[in-house]
């Protein structure tokens, strides 16, 4: 979504550079059982995400079923499951613990760092789901797949028919030279206006503007790309900067916070190329391998993306999740999409919503 403002201008980064990566299918669940206990209460998904934080040191991951209204945590012993129920979410017996599948993500990115590959802890078959696209083959995917098939139940490897790819094309449009992103959210920083999008974009342009041409708007100031995928940039002009996304079809979307994403989690995206969109956190931590470089911690969605859209703003309601990093497929027949967290970016900057 843009970010809207009093004048008639664009401060919004286009979604550029959004990543052609691989969608990933639906799994089913493994070796997993509902613990015995009490019904789990009701909760909004952000007591569901709050809930989830708190219970973190108990958990073999989470997710937020939007159905049943409910937080279900996965352990791997009875005394984590009383002390899951005791918060009111539900306990789920599972194989294997996180610390088993972040051993098995390490082994991934040591023996398999392989461009076109990407991976991420699914919480709902308690298995490390490993992507590659179709660039990956021959003695590379023997490779991969011999690392995989290693990790046992820990681990699954699927095939994309798409390919893990940044580029910049053109929410709201910004632009700088021959490049259009997408604004994520506005922010300030040391009492000044900023704004997020995303760091493939940063490292591609330092002056932008809201328009093909146009007069200078904000500088980049700084951006992470790879390893992670953010960039802070100042505003320049003098011009309205609301805390507000811009959600083409209604009013604007105030924005007061920023939120953590939990599996499970509906959300919206927005950006210049194909404006608004729905979708579900399918995972999170999750690693992606460009040509370019790893990019980490990346919150992985079904929400479609074109190129043109990356840097845009993912939320949920008056919450600031995400910027649009890359992904898969179309809005016509569908994709898979992933995000940098805002949480974090806003950390590594000093920034803040507002």
């Amino acid at each position: 979504m843009k970010h809207r403002r009093k004048t008639q201008r664009r401060a919004t980064l286009a979604g550029a550079g959004a990543l052609a990566l691989a969608a990933t299918a639906t799994l089913t669940l493994a070796h997993a059982d509902a613990a015995d206990g009490p019904a789990a209460k009701q909760l909004t998904p952000a007591a569901a995400t709050a809930l989830a934080s708190q219970l973190s040191g108990h958990a073999a991951g989470s997710y937020y079923d939007a159905a049943a209204k409910k937080l279900v945590v996965n352990v791997v012993d009875r005394k984590s499951a009383d002390a899951v129920r005791a918060k009111g979410a539900e306990a789920r017996m599972v194989r294997h613990s996180l610390a088993q599948l972040d051993a098995a993500r390490q082994t991934l990115k040591e023996r398999a760092t392989i461009p076109g590959t990407a991976w991420a802890m699914d919480p709902r078959s308690n298995k490390v789901v490993v992507t590659a696209d179709r660039t990956v083959s021959g003695a590379e995917f023997d490779k991969l797949n011999k690392v995989v098939k290693s990790l046992g139940s820990k681990a699954t490897l699927q095939r994309s028919k798409g390919t893990f790819t940044p580029f910049i094309a053109g929410g709201d449009a910004i632009y700088g030279s021959s490049s259009r992103c997408s604004l994520g959210f506005n922010v300030t920083k040391g009492g000044q206006p900023y704004f997020l999008t995303a760091g493939h974009c940063g490292n591609a342009v330092k002056s932008w503007s809201d328009k093909q041409g146009g007069q200078e708007i904000a500088a980049t100031e700084d951006s992470k790309f790879p390893g992670s995928d953010y960039a802070i940039a100042k505003y320049t002009a003098d011009i309205p900067h609301p805390s507000e996304v811009n959600t083409y079809s209604g009013g604007p979307q105030k924005i007061t916070k920023a939120g953590e994403a939990t599996v499970g989690q509906k959300v919206t995206r927005s950006g210049s190329t194909t404006q608004v969109h729905d979708g579900t956190v399918k995972a999170l931590n999750a690693s992606v391998n460009y040509q370019e470089g790893t990019v980490e911690g990346l919150i992985q969605t079904n929400v479609c993306a074109e190129p043109g859209d990356s840097g845009g703003a993912l939320f949920d309601g008056d919450a600031a999740v995400g910027l649009t990093s890359g992904g898969s497929g179309n809005c016509s027949t569908g994709g898979e999409t992933y995000f940098q967290p805002v949480p974090a970016a806003l950390k590594a900057v000093g920034a803040e919503i507002g």
